[in-house]
């Protein structure tokens, strides 16, 4: 082979090299289901697998969410505004962006809805690569009564398993117990505490901090257990 086509061999693999994969999308779940008024956490993880930091542009593409449904990027719990479909951010050598999610409020239409995301690294459309998420959203499932006595009703917890809230619907028929919910783990140490007060009717469990796994809820009538139920936290 002649020098001059060395050379160009050289750097045409120079340049495919350029064009390289530069990272990961880890972790990808691809298809979710909640009920109308709810919302959907969808992460979206990013690994930079090249040797140096990049910007990487995010952006969501040909979604067909109706009317009533918002969708917000959020970094940890800072999200943009609902219609900003596209925006940058930078991910050091080696390292994995967790905090990204795409964040849906579900609205009153039942159906499936596809979402089409875009990932690339700024300044090379070749690396480009394509996230396709399936929404179900469906009716609201009766929720199941799962303990009443004189003093209270309690319904089972929905939507169980749950990605960031979930929410226990519940009535006090006595003012004059004290009421309260502790969430914990399978090791009994307690995550949260939760007052039932007599004047409300739901209470909201925060699980979008929680690590996905199995914990339960007790309902404490004047500090005595009543009810233990299951809780699955998922991403």
């Amino acid at each position: 082979m002649s020098i001059k086509g060395i050379v160009i061999g050289f750097l045409l693999l120079a340049s495919l090299g350029s064009f390289s994969q530069t990272f990961d999308l880890v972790d990808r779940t691809d298809t979710y289901t909640a009920g109308i008024s709810q919302s959907i956490r969808i992460p979206i993880k990013i690994k930079n697998t090249s040797d140096k930091a990049q910007f990487y542009i995010i952006r969501i593409v040909g979604n067909e969410l109706s009317g009533t449904q918002k969708g917000y990027f959020c970094i940890d719990k800072n999200c943009l505004e609902a219609g900003i479909t596209e925006f940058s951010k930078r991910v050091e050598a080696g390292a994995t962006l967790e905090s990204l999610h795409f964040y849906l409020e579900t609205g009153l239409v039942t159906g499936q809805y596809p979402l089409r995301f875009e990932i690339f690294a700024k300044g090379n459309i070749n690396t480009l690569v394509e996230h396709h998420v399936n929404v179900n959203i469906e009716e609201k499932q009766p929720k199941s009564l799962v303990f009443q006595s004189k003093d209270i009703t309690v319904h089972d917890v929905y939507p169980n398993p749950v990605i960031d809230q979930a929410y226990i619907d519940y009535r006090l028929h006595n003012e004059e117990v004290k009421a309260k919910l502790i969430v914990h783990n399978i090791l009994g140490s307690s995550i949260s505490n939760h007052e039932l007060p007599y004047s409300e009717f739901k209470v909201k469990i925060e699980a979008q901090d929680l690590t996905p796994g199995v914990y339960f809820y007790t309902v404490y009538i004047d500090n005595i257990g009543v009810l233990t139920r299951k809780l699955i936290v998922r991403r």
